[in-house]
């Protein structure tokens, strides 16, 4: 009597079927796959901020674009590679000698935008499964629930008992599947969200710096073609 009316989160799995564990399992599972993800993700975000706040104080300090792109040409993270992409693109087009202005303009603005978008898509990876979890974890957890309720009414019916020593557990049983399944779905959606939100601002952030970039360099563009600059 004392094992049958166990609530305890481990009797309500020891009791269900092999269906309803797979489900409680899978939930369990996909729970610390997403804290797993957020905090990867929420590490990484954290780093970039830094790298583009150190990057950006050395950027506007320099004295030369050449010599920052020959020291800072190591560095891998976001705003680092969207000034090695468009220096590079920049000195490409220099080489021939001739540059056509707006040819240029528009191929920097391109490489630049390119850069961006794969940095951001990094940094977005694996985003899409704490989406994924927190869409369908309900779900699955209902339908643990739905076979559990259905496995607890055949069990009544067989009994021909419906007091609440007898109900009670099977319906705990059952109910405890859709808790799991809020339990990995919740934390999955306020991460998925919070992520989105600060790699939002972080490509907001990168976009801005890739255009005061771009005004920069067509600033001295300028200055060559009327041969007031160096």
């Amino acid at each position: 009597m004392a094992a049958a009316t166990d609530l305890s989160p481990w009797a309500l799995f020891l009791q269900a079927d092999l269906v309803v564990k797979a489900v409680m399992v899978g939930l369990i599972a996909a729970s610390i796959w997403s804290w797993a993800i957020i905090f990867d993700r929420s590490g990484k975000m954290k780093r970039v901020a830094k790298q583009a706040d150190a990057f950006e104080d050395r950027f506007w300090k320099a004295d030369s674009l050449e010599d920052f792109h020959t020291a800072q040409s190591k560095l891998s993270h976001p705003s680092a590679a969207i000034f090695n992409a468009g220096m590079t693109e920049w000195r490409r087009s220099n080489k021939g000698g001739t540059v056509r202005t707006e040819g240029l303009r528009t191929r920097l603005a391109s490489t630049m935008q390119v850069t961006i978008d794969r940095e951001i898509g990094a940094l977005s990876d694996r985003l899409n499964v704490l989406a994924t979890i927190g869409s369908v974890s309900p779900f699955v957890g209902l339908f643990g629930t739905v076979w559990g309720i259905m496995r607890a009414f055949t069990g009544i019916a067989a009994s021909q008992n419906t007091t609440l020593a007898v109900v009670a557990p099977g319906i705990a049983e059952a109910l405890f599947a859709t808790a799991l399944g809020l339990f990995a779905a919740i934390p999955a959606v306020i991460g998925y969200n919070r992520l989105l939100h600060r790699i939002g601002s972080l490509e907001a952030r990168l976009i801005g710096f890739s255009e005061e970039f771009q005004n920069l360099l067509s600033r001295e563009l300028d200055q060559r073609k009327s041969g007031t600059g160096e």
